[in-house]
């Protein structure tokens, strides 16, 4: 394969990626077009590979998404040894996986961007969490509990409970969360009493 017929695979590629980064930010074409400024016509090509993407319409939707330029493209590796973690939005936050390995403990970097606010919908599963805040008010609700965490604070508790999370306030939050789908827990090791 040449260079041409891989780079003309991969901005076929490009299509279909847009349409799944849309949809996991549950976003409409409309939606879209008011954030970067493309029409929804061309906006709808795009997706459909009817329209070959150019520079001038990826940056936009790249920064739109939250994603590289590399990401959006699905640029092969260059054989840098470190890891290029893939953020992910869903319901309007951002996961960025700080783990690779599948089971066990999985660690996130979850940033809740200003902007709308949702109400509390409490949602129970299996497992553990625990969760740091780094940046902002994390609202939580878990079970009969809404309380306010601020930078500096962590809370653990078991994901049967009903639990939600969001902004408690107008800046974003960023927080760090581990869980454990197996319901295992984070164990933090203290130093004995009487040792440096």
């Amino acid at each position: 394969m040449d260079a041409n017929d891989s780079l003309d695979k991969a901005l076929d590629a490009v299509g279909p990626r847009l349409r799944a980064l849309r949809k996991q930010r549950e976003a409409t074409l409309a939606d879209l077009a008011a954030q970067t400024g493309i029409s929804v016509s061309t906006l709808s090509r795009l997706e459909s590979g009817a329209r070959r993407p150019t520079l001038e319409l990826l940056l936009p939707l790249a920064k739109a998404h939250g994603v590289t330029l590399d990401e959006l493209v699905d640029a092969p590796p260059t054989g840098d040894p470190r890891i290029h973690l893939r953020p992910v939005v869903r319901h309007g936050m951002v996961h960025l996986p700080l783990t690779r390995r599948p089971g066990g403990i999985q660690a996130y970097k979850l940033i809740i961007p200003a902007g709308t606010q949702t109400e509390p919908d409490p949602q129970v599963h299996e497992g553990y969490e625990w969760m740091y805040v780094l940046n902002g008010r994390l609202r939580v609700v878990l079970g009969e509990h809404d309380f306010v965490m601020k930078p500096g604070e962590a809370a653990e508790f078991d994901t049967r409970t009903p639990h939600w999370f969001g902004r408690a306030g107008e800046e974003s939050v960023e927080f760090l969360s581990l869980f454990g789908s197996q319901g295992e827990r984070a164990h933090l090791r203290a130093k004995p009493k009487g040792r440096n």
